[in-house]
């Protein structure tokens, strides 16, 4: 297989250290972007929310990632794929992230709800699309709706 080789576009400077597992939708962070990409920003403003994508670097790499798990670390969810989650440990930490787009300033984005820690490299940003980026025929299992919920005792 190919080798890829990728080059951060900018880093997430935020007050959050260290992983957590929600409250993530509360966060606001800014999203420095290396000044040779600030024309490339040019019109992001106008759009309410974009797609962040970057690198998870703090998630080990010593150990292949599980085959299966249980969403959220939940007994009460079910024992799924690892792909049928959205759990760090991949063969590719690679993160997504729909956000709200507080504003612009040059290089610097302000984000609201981008699950990434302080020092996260950023690999690209796309502006988010609703009639492109959100499909009409969503299916989803029923452990999903329950992730919001604490587990049963």
């Amino acid at each position: 297989m190919t080798e890829i080789i990728l080059k951060p576009i900018g880093i997430v400077r935020s007050e959050v250290k260290e992983h957590k597992r929600g409250g993530w939708g509360e966060v606001t962070s800014e999203i420095v972007i290396d000044e040779e990409w600030t024309e490339h920003l040019d019109g992001i403003d106008e759009f309410s929310h974009i797609m962040v994508v970057f690198w998870m670097h703090l998630v080990p790499r010593e150990n292949r990632p599980p085959t299966r798990i249980h969403p959220r670390g939940r007994a009460d969810l079910p024992l799924v794929g690892l792909f049928a989650t959205r759990a760090p440990y991949r063969p590719n930490p690679i993160g997504v992230s729909v956000v709200k787009l507080v504003r612009r300033h040059d290089n610097v984005l302000t984000v609201q709800g981008l699950d990434a820690i302080d020092g996260t490299p950023v690999l690209d940003i796309k502006s988010y699309m609703a009639p492109v980026d959100k499909p009409e025929d969503i299916r989803m299992p029923d452990w999903v709706s329950k992730i919001r919920t604490k587990p049963r005792p």
